[in-house]
C-alpha cells in the first residue's frame, strides 16, 4: 500500500487528457503514414501504460508493441541515474520506434530511453510523452510528440504513481506526501 498522499487538485482532467490523446495520435497517423512500415510502439512500463493504450486505440497504422522497464526514481526525488530492470524482446533493427513515456522532467531516463533504443538499429526513433515538465530540465532531449507542458509539481494519476499506487486516478493531480 502506498503512503498517503494529499490530493491538491485536477491539474488534468480526463476529457483534457482524452481530447489531447486523440489529437496526438492524429498527428502520428499522419507522420508515420508515409513511411510504409510498421510502427513499434516501446511502452515504458509501468507509468506510459494507461497513455500507450489510449493512444494505440486511435491510431490507424500497422503496429507492434513491446514493453520497456527503466526508473530513475525513488519515491519522489530522482536518483541520478537509470536502472534496466527489462528490455524490449522484439527485434527493432529497421524498424520505426516510438517510445510512449507517462513524463519527461530532468530527461535522464528519456534520454538513456533514446540512446539504448538507438542501438537496437531502428530505422527512426522518436518519443512521444504524455506530460512535460521542462523547467526541470537537465539532460538535453528531444521529445517528438508532447501531450501537456506542465508546472514543476508533483503529479500523479492516469497511470502515474506514488510508491505503486494512485494509478487508477482518472485525471492528473498535484499532489504532495502527507506531513510536507
Amino acid at each position: 500500500m502506498a503512503a498517503p498522499i494529499e490530493l491538491d487538485r485536477p491539474l488534468i482532467t480526463p476529457d483534457e487528457i482524452e481530447a489531447r490523446v486523440a489529437e496526438l495520435s492524429g498527428q502520428i497517423n499522419k507522420d508515420y503514414a508515409r513511411t510504409g512500415r510498421a510502427v513499434s510502439i516501446v511502452v515504458v512500463l509501468k507509468g506510459a501504460a494507461f497513455f500507450a493504450v489510449d493512444l494505440m486505440k486511435h491510431l490507424d497504422l500497422p503496429t507492434k508493441m513491446d514493453f520497456l522497464q527503466a526508473h530513475s526514481y525513488s519515491g519522489i526525488e530522482s536518483t541520478g541515474e537509470v536502472t534496466l530492470i527489462k528490455d524490449v524482446s522484439m527485434p527493432l533493427a529497421g524498424t520505426d520506434v516510438l517510445i510512449v513515456e507517462d513524463i519527461v522532467d530532468t530527461g535522464l531516463t528519456a534520454s538513456w530511453l533514446l540512446r539504448h533504443l538507438s542501438g537496437h538499429h531502428p530505422a527512426t526513433c522518436k518519443l512521444v510523452t504524455l506530460l512535460d515538465k521542462p523547467s526541470r530540465r537537465i539532460y538535453p532531449v528531444t521529445i517528438d510528440y508532447t501531450g501537456f507542458s506542465i508546472p514543476d509539481e508533483f503529479v500523479l494519476g492516469y497511470g502515474l504513481d506514488y510508491e505503486e499506487g494512485y494509478r487508477n486516478l482518472p485525471a492528473i493531480y498535484t499532489a504532495r506526501p502527507v506531513g510536507e
